[in-house]
């Protein structure tokens, strides 16, 4: 039913799902929770959000601080985004390194996103539309984040449109990390 692919940094699947298109259109199906848990994903969603952004635009990278960090399925229901990942749990092997694929409408691809992992993305020409779903509830307190430009990230625009939050964001290097990698 679903396809789940490993990606360079555990606990991050990039994630297809079974899409069935006929002449009224596409009828996705998002999540199932026994595909899930074979995969030893245990998820309970309780926020759901979703967010439009126009061209050039680049969120991130975000993640909530325990106690109340938070895994995420995402996906892109419009347009095409280049999605990345950063790892900032010690002790991971891959500690400060970060993945990025691109998530699009064409391709009804998902990504698992485990906890201790930063995330953010970049639009492509056209506006998109992300949809994320939380196993913690959004506390202002903990929602923190690493300046995007601080690790090297190849991102597609050359001038991109960032909040002034997202640009007041510590470098990874300045950053000391609230989580611990466990298998």
């Amino acid at each position: 039913m679903f396809k789940f692919k490993k990606t360079n940094i555990h606990d991050c699947y990039e994630i297809y799902p079974n899409v069935f298109k006929d002449n009224r259109g596409k009828f996705v199906k998002i999540f199932n929770d026994t595909c899930f848990k074979k995969k030893k994903l245990n998820l309970t969603f309780v926020e759901t959000y979703y967010s439009i952004s126009k061209p050039n635009v680049i969120r991130g990278l975000h993640f909530q601080s325990p106690p109340h960090d938070h895994a995420k399925l995402i996906y892109c229901i419009k347009g095409q985004i280049t999605d990345v990942i950063l790892d900032l749990r010690l002790g991971s092997p891959t500690y400060g390194k970060y993945f990025s694929i691109k998530l699009e409408e064409k391709k009804a691809n998902m990504l698992y996103i485990g906890k201790g992992l930063a995330h953010g993305f970049a639009t492509h020409n056209k506006t998109s539309i992300l949809v994320y779903n939380l196993t913690s509830e959004h506390v202002p307190t903990h929602d923190k984040g690493i300046l995007w430009n601080s690790i090297g990230i190849k991102w597609p625009n050359l001038k991109p449109i960032i909040s002034k939050r997202d640009k007041s964001f510590p470098k990874l290097k300045d950053f000391i990390s609230p989580f611990k990698y466990n298998i």
